[in-house]
């Protein structure tokens, strides 16, 4: 795994994020090329590829869902760039060492309010992926093997059912939390290094001269 403090690694992911969600509509060029950082961003971080493409898979179909409406060459490049933005945070996401999403958020410069909801949404993401992971081996007890039954399985009851078992289980680890004693913040203190501010600066650097040249080139 990449030797990167659990908040450069976020800060990082969430540069990536952002320059993609903001280039220009059909700006195939630099799409490609945040596609290319994605991927090289997914193999640093090490991040487990059963549990990876069960993930893009499953918050795929549902992408699939909205963008598709809005007409096949505007829908194209809508899920390509959601699944540039979905590799690179769930490559991040399932690399973390267990209950440490919170240390990486607290050198977040963002609101606390904001922390708090990415914290949740965190903590839903890692109960999501268990479900899957659940339904998965249901679907291998039922014979229902490979990509082909894995899509067969995935119907619509099969994805509401996914979707009311991780709201259930989310509000109990949620309602735990409170019980002992989670008010928004975590009692940890991170900081970057003068060294990782200036691979952050970097890493911002980049980003920006590729989405603000997507806006800019023909």
């Amino acid at each position: 795994m990449l030797k990167l403090s659990l908040p450069l690694r976020l800060q990082l992911s969430l540069v990536i994020v952002i320059g993609a969600a903001l280039l220009k509509y059909e700006a195939w060029y630099w799409l490609a090329a945040y596609a290319s950082i994605a991927l090289i961003w997914t193999v640093l971080l090490r991040a487990p590829l059963p549990q990876l493409t069960g993930l893009l898979g499953t918050e795929l179909i549902f992408l699939s869902c909205v963008a598709l409406p809005l007409g096949w060459e505007r829908a194209s490049f809508l899920l390509v760039r959601s699944l540039v933005c979905l590799l690179t945070m769930n490559s991040f996401l399932l690399t973390l060492p267990p209950h440490s999403f919170g240390i990486a958020l607290k050198a977040l410069p963002v609101p606390g309010g904001l922390k708090q909801s990415l914290l949740l949404s965190g903590q839903y993401l890692e109960i999501l992926l268990a479900e899957v992971q659940r339904m998965q081996r249901a679907a291998q007890l039922r014979g229902l093997s490979g990509p082909a039954g894995w899509l067969r399985y995935a119907s619509a009851a099969m994805i509401g059912s996914l979707y009311l078992r991780s709201l259930e289980r989310a509000e109990r680890v949620y309602a735990a939390m409170v019980v002992r004693g989670y008010t928004g913040e975590l009692p940890v203190d991170s900081k970057l290094t003068t060294k990782e501010r200036m691979i952050l600066f970097a890493a911002c650097a980049i980003a920006a001269s590729l989405t603000i040249a997507s806006h800019i080139c023909r």
